[in-house]
């Protein structure tokens, strides 16, 4: 309670004072003061790490300059304008239905044993440390649609199984948070991706950039060769089980473990990890893996075909002679993800009832509980998109571009954006939050500033998508390694790892993949150099670092 009372103590304070100087009545020039709301909700989430109620602030302050400076007034348009606003816009409904959806189809596919069957199959192939680590990977690459259900499905299943190969608890954790939020964020289908288009969409659209909402799908497509930090993990973490080589305190863990088979250091306080997370309301049979394969196969089936379909409806007669990528570009992807998720979430529900045998009341519970999940995933997206309108009318991208031609080079603006967010999600604990206040901001500047600066149109995109991409990365990479980040937490909870070792041994290894995507991705994006270069150089650069400061995990003699 103190803390709340804190943070609103804050914001009542700030916003008199800020009142007090006074806002430009009938003017649309607000100057510094369309700063204020989004650095209001970075200083909050900073102090108080509470995103939602920062980014409240946020909101609040922008509406009272626009009610010229009145605070009721303001609290007031808070709620009945920009809140409402956020949910009254078409492309907004449709990424809200699409993640609940898909959430709902994630809570059938636990209940029907059809997560648990497929890590039971894969089990039968890991008989070693070697190829227990790379069968966690695997799973966690092919729960790509949601980072929580990767997360606890990984953890809860893979523990035993982790305990009797010799895993550390560490290194299992480690391998479940690295393949939970970073291959999330980057798949074509998860439920990351109706959040990341729809800022993308909100923040490019009204400085014209892009000049449809449609086209959001694609300017995604093209930031994912710029998503270093996740690309890069990804690899090493498969490339450190491959090997069985550590460095740092993970290198201590795996040698206590294989050693003497104590899965915890002496004294470990693991997070309740308990096995009550599978929520599988039937028997696991050998035939359990087709619940939960088969429904992801439907939701990408169905993504890839209606953006084709809709995409070739879009663009009329001559859409045969127009190469693939435009028309994805032209399909209308918010109504085709739709689609594409209640597809899946079908399939998974006929497939629990006649193929698991789960009744039809709860294949109906575990639909409802997969929405309730992402309950706080929507409240996130509605704040996003009312503070990111916020921004658009207070023009805050145009005055941080005015008051920064001058200092700020162009050129840096990929590597700067990957810092900031990424400092900015390690200390909320969220990427969703970082993104939510940054994208409105850095994506009109990477458009705008470079061709300000006299850059070509070819240099400038290629900025405008390293930096979108370093946005997305930076907020993946702190909200990764962050003590208080929620996957953070779960992972350890599913794993049934003490929280701080699990923080300690994963944080060099984040760093690691960090601080190669900044020095040979970003940096040289930012000269406009072709990710296809940084991508296979940022490989070498892991395999080399791994080699050099890793050690085998089992000692000879």
């Amino acid at each position: 309670m103190f803390n709340f009372r804190l943070i609103l103590a804050i914001i009542i304070c700030l916003a008199a004072v800020i009142t007090l100087i006074g806002s430009p009545t009938g003017s649309e020039d607000f100057g510094f003061r369309s700063i204020l709301p989004p650095l209001l909700a970075i200083l909050l989430a900073l102090i108080s790490r509470e995103v939602i109620l920062a980014l409240v602030g946020g909101i609040w302050l922008g509406a009272s300059f626009l009610a010229d400076g009145n605070l009721i007034a303001g609290l007031l348009r808070t709620l009945d304008t920009h809140l409402v606003g956020a949910l009254a816009n078409e492309d907004h409904a449709f990424i809200l239905l699409f993640s609940l959806t898909l959430g709902g189809m994630v809570g059938i596919i636990g209940a029907s044993g059809g997560a648990a069957g497929i890590v039971l199959r894969i089990g039968k192939w890991a008989k070693s440390a070697r190829s227990g680590q790379i069968a966690a990977w695997a799973m966690g690459m092919f729960i790509f649609f949601d980072d929580y259900a990767n997360t606890l499905i990984v953890g809860n299943t893979f523990r035993p199984l982790c305990d009797k190969l010799r895993i550390s608890r560490e290194k299992l954790s480690f391998i479940v948070d690295s393949t939970a939020a970073p291959i999330a964020s980057i798949a074509l289908i998860s439920t990351w991706i109706g959040f990341e288009v729809g800022l993308i969409s909100d923040s490019l659209l009204p400085s014209g950039a892009i000049s449809g909402s449609n086209q959001a799908y694609g300017i995604f497509i093209e930031t994912i060769p710029y998503r270093f930090y996740p690309i890069f993990l990804l690899l090493l973490v498969f490339m450190v089980g491959f090997w069985n080589r550590d460095f740092g305190s993970m290198l201590t863990a795996e040698r206590r473990c294989r050693k003497t088979g104590q899965v915890q250091s002496d004294n470990a306080k693991p997070l309740a990890g308990t096995r009550d997370t599978d929520q599988s309301k039937v028997a696991v049979t050998s035939n359990s893996w087709l619940w939960g394969v088969l429904p992801v196969v439907v939701v990408i089936l169905a993504t890839f075909i209606g953006l084709i379909v809709d995409g070739r409806s879009a663009i009329g007669p001559v859409a045969s002679a127009v190469p693939l990528y435009m028309i994805i570009s032209e399909a209308n992807s918010f109504a085709v993800l739709m689609w594409a998720s209640f597809s899946g979430a079908l399939a998974a529900g006929i497939l629990g009832c006649f193929g698991a045998g789960l009744k039809l009341s709860q294949a109906l519970e575990a639909f409802i509980n997969g929405i309730k999940a992402m309950t706080a995933a929507a409240v996130v997206l509605i704040l996003a998109w009312s503070i990111g309108h916020i921004c658009l009318e207070m023009k805050t991208a145009d005055y941080i571009v005015d008051v920064s031609r001058e200092a700020l080079s162009p050129h840096m603006i990929p590597a700067l954006t990957f810092i900031i967010s990424g400092l900015i999600a390690f200390a909320t604990g969220t990427s969703w939050g970082t993104l939510s206040i940054l994208m409105p901001i850095v994506a009109p500047i990477a458009y705008s500033f470079p061709l300000e600066a006299g850059l070509s149109l070819e240099m400038s995109r290629s900025i405008m998508i390293g930096s979108i991409g370093a946005v997305l990365a930076g907020s993946t990479f702190g909200d990764h390694a962050s003590p208080i980040s929620d996957t953070t937490i779960m992972s350890s909870m599913a794993s049934g790892a003490d929280h701080i070792d699990h923080v300690r041994t994963q944080f060099p290894y984040a760093l690691t993949a960090a601080l190669i995507g900044l020095l040979i991705g970003y940096i040289p994006a930012g000269m406009g150099i072709s990710p296809w270069l940084s991508l296979p150089a940022g490989a070498m650069a892991v395999v080399i670092v791994l080699r050099v400061l890793g050690k085998p995990t089992e000692e000879k003699g």
